[in-house]
């Protein structure tokens, strides 16, 4: 196997082409791959297609390989991304939780296609173009956060295995958006420039994920309709569409006025309710986060360990100890955090380095008044 032969996961984007052109500047062996993950067509959307799976944007990551004289591939992988991904993001609904088709995309599907193909091809590394880092230290492969705070992608390959990483380049950590926008543009990649950058979930392009539910489970509308808004309290207040249609910390579209916000709190699945509460009643002192990934250190078993942990993508983090026990992490906010979904995915952070991370199962109520605990250094 070639130690300088890289396969490099190419979207057709402004991000992943630069991580291809650096790689093959550095004198990398490059190829090129990218992943058909998704047919628009399927979705029953109304949005044009665009993004990852588009034609337009295989294109753009070919002409990009031409240009530079590397070999581009195309591999098919819609099948194992229905089964997982989008089988996943639909179950969970279903079950009154808010899943993360993303990360899982990511650690399950994107990060096992490319190193099955890398292999075939020869390849001793597989790249992709996320804003993070990687490093070897102390017998561990550790993810951390990329130099642009603003892009940083660390939260979303928490749980890529230690055998994945230990192959991984991430050629985009020590960079910022504007540094890799001057280093297309000076190479005269101009078309990159222009390009949009999506925010949306792949299969879901025109973000309505709850026609999309409606669409892919049949009579799923006829299912769970009638159920009913409550207080905490048990108080009815209301009707609403159905379980499945809500989310933890949604304020906008219930469809309800009671005089003052109110936010979804909970999601009863059996008794098909939908609890609403105020903005502070949406806080949590702690939660439990199981099937764990960790990184950083190979289990905190025994240990507590002060963290900050972010609860969603777009979460600065909040501090808090975390303790494991099995392959459930017990974590103890020092202050109450708001909208904790179960479903979503709970990433813990030492610094700018990801310690693991897991999905969330539940939270709860606790008075805790955390204490400074020692590292997990030395294990």
């Amino acid at each position: 196997m070639s130690t300088k032969r890289v396969l490099v996961a190419m979207s057709g984007g402004i991000d992943s082409s630069v991580a291809a052109v650096m790689l093959h500047e550095q004198g990398y062996e490059v190829v090129g791959l990218t992943m058909k993950t998704w047919d628009y067509a399927n979705s029953g959307g109304s949005k044009k297609e665009t993004g990852c799976c588009s034609l337009d944007s295989i294109n753009d990551a070919r002409n990009i390989a031409v240009e530079l004289g590397f070999p581009h591939l195309i591999l098919d992988i819609r099948e194992e991304f229905g089964d997982s991904v989008i089988n996943h993001f639909t179950s969970e609904y279903l079950l009154g939780r808010t899943p993360n088709p993303c990360v899982l995309c990511n650690t399950h599907i994107k990060w096992d296609a490319l190193l099955r193909r890398a292999d075939k091809l020869n390849c001793a590394y597989i790249a992709t173009g996320h804003y993070a880092k990687v490093r070897e230290e102390n017998g561990r492969y550790i993810i951390s956060k990329g130099k642009d705070r603003n892009k940083d992608q660390s939260y979303a390959l928490w749980g890529v295995s230690q055998a994945s990483l230990s192959r991984t380049i991430l050629p985009l950590g020590s960079l910022t958006k504007p540094e890799i926008r001057a280093f297309a543009k000076a190479r005269g990649f101009k078309d990159l420039l222009n390009k949009p950058e999506s925010y949306e979930i792949c299969f879901v392009p025109d973000n309505d994920y709850r026609g999309f539910l409606k669409r892919r489970v049949v009579g799923l509308e006829e299912q769970v309709r009638g159920g009913e808004f409550v207080l905490e309290d048990g108080t009815v207040v209301g009707q609403h569409e159905g379980y499945p249609f809500y989310t933890v910390g949604q304020r906008k579209g219930l469809g309800i006025a009671l005089g003052y916000p109110v936010y979804v709190i909970e999601i009863r699945k059996e008794q098909n309710q939908v609890v609403l509460g105020t903005f502070d009643a949406l806080a949590r002192d702690g939660m439990y986060v199981s099937k764990l990934n960790m990184a950083k250190y190979a289990d905190l078993q025994g240990h507590k360990l002060d963290t900050v942990t972010k609860v969603r993508y777009n979460d600065p983090g909040t501090p808090a100890v975390i303790e494991q026990t099995g392959d459930t992490m017990k974590v103890f906010f020092g202050k109450g955090v708001h909208a904790v979904a179960p479903g979503q995915a709970a990433v813990f952070y030492e610094g700018d380095d990801v310690v693991g991370g897991g999905w969330i199962t539940r939270s709860f109520h606790q008075n805790y008044l955390p204490v400074t605990h020692s590292t997990a250094h030395g294990k």
